[in-house]
């Protein structure tokens, strides 16, 4: 049982033999990857550590409780705990997102509804903003398209850990992809009714340079003026960039910053993520997509979830969660939903396992 921790035990004390060495450190980025492995195999070591400890423990109350009675009620407890720990440990030892390290760009669209939509999908980003600022995270908008209301028609924000933890941004939020869907009386409804609209969420892994393959020559940039709701032109240089890739078709632009250069080079980030993702589902598909997750799915159209606020609920529908504190979770208490469907997709892997 656990065959492959002893691996993974060695590789973890090696880590510690290195990060221990100051010249390590004179590259930061060589030592902020290797901080966040040893950071990621740390849970497994204690846990393993925990179980073989309890397994001792039982053994020996097995053995002394046919010579005094009162080990052998301790028996029951050290059974159900060692249990526990071996689960907590099938769970850590799941094949691992290669993905699960890295930074993320999450973009957020309006769709159906209207200035509704946009206004919501304003109240979804907020939420990821202060779920970010909850968890020590950095969190930077790299381009925005406001609406006459004051929402977001889209806006992409990227979102960075401040150190080497080793759940990184993705191992958290990358099932927020999908629709989001909302239940509520418009600003913009004179009679009162309830109305439903919508928005879309993609969350990709930031890609660093050397993660992606970009030829230049392989890009087309046009510039235009920036502009703000309704048309309305902020500037009166063409400082918006527009980057077209040539071989996928993809399509970047960016009017956030007055530089027509700080413009490209947040179009490029956001290109490199779609490009990454967009070669990650092409492999995952010639693979055969060997272990499908029963929660996260390509189809970028699928409905996620629902926030209901005259009844104060948000429901997720892949795991069935349900909640009344939406105000709380639009305030950035995400933990609770997000735990939930990370747990739904442990689970359809530990079943796929057994």
């Amino acid at each position: 049982m656990f065959e492959t921790v002893q691996e993974l035990i060695d590789e973890y004390a090696e880590l510690e033999k290195k990060l221990a060495d100051p010249a390590v450190h004179a590259d930061a980025g060589a030592a902020r990857k290797l901080g966040r492995r040893y950071a990621e195999l740390g849970p497994i070591v204690a846990t393993h550590r925990a179980w073989e400890q309890i397994g001792d423990d039982l053994a020996a109350a097995t053995e002394l409780a046919a010579e005094d009675e009162s080990f052998k009620a301790e028996i029951p407890e050290l059974t159900a705990r060692r249990e526990e720990l071996g689960e907590k440990l099938r769970q850590l030892l799941l094949p691992r997102d290669p993905n699960d390290g890295k930074d993320v760009i999450l973009e957020v669209k309006a769709g159906e509804g209207g200035q509704e939509s946009a206004l919501f999908a304003g109240d979804l980003l907020r939420m990821y903003l202060r779920y970010a600022e909850r968890r020590g995270w950095k969190a930077e908008v790299l381009d925005a398209t406001e609406s006459d209301l004051g929402g977001y028609k889209d806006v992409s924000v990227a979102i960075k850990t401040r150190g080497t933890d080793a759940e990184g941004v993705w191992d958290r939020l990358k099932f927020e992809g999908g629709v989001h869907r909302v239940q509520r009386v418009p600003v913009t409804e004179s009679q009162g009714r309830i109305h439903t609209s919508a928005a879309g969420v993609l969350v990709l892994p930031e890609a660093e340079e050397v993660d992606v393959e970009l030829n230049l020559n392989d890009l087309r940039v046009d510039v235009f003026r920036s502009s703000g709701p309704g048309g309305q032109s902020v500037n009166t240089t063409d400082s918006a960039v527009r980057l077209t890739h040539i071989p996928t078709g993809i399509v970047v632009s960016c009017q956030n910053e007055k530089s027509q250069l700080q413009n490209k080079e947040q179009a490029m980030r956001i290109l490199r993520a779609r490009l990454l993702a967009a070669a990650q589902e092409e492999a995952d598909k010639e693979a055969g997509d060997l272990r499908k997750s029963q929660i996260r799915t390509v189809d970028r159209s699928e409905r996620i979830r629902t926030y209901n606020f005259p009844e104060n609920r948000i429901s997720d529908h892949r795991v069935n969660f349900k909640a009344y504190n939406l105000d709380q979770v639009l305030d950035g208490d995400l933990d609770a939903v997000i735990d939930a469907v990370i747990a739904g997709d442990q689970a359809a892997a530990l079943a796929g396992d057994d």
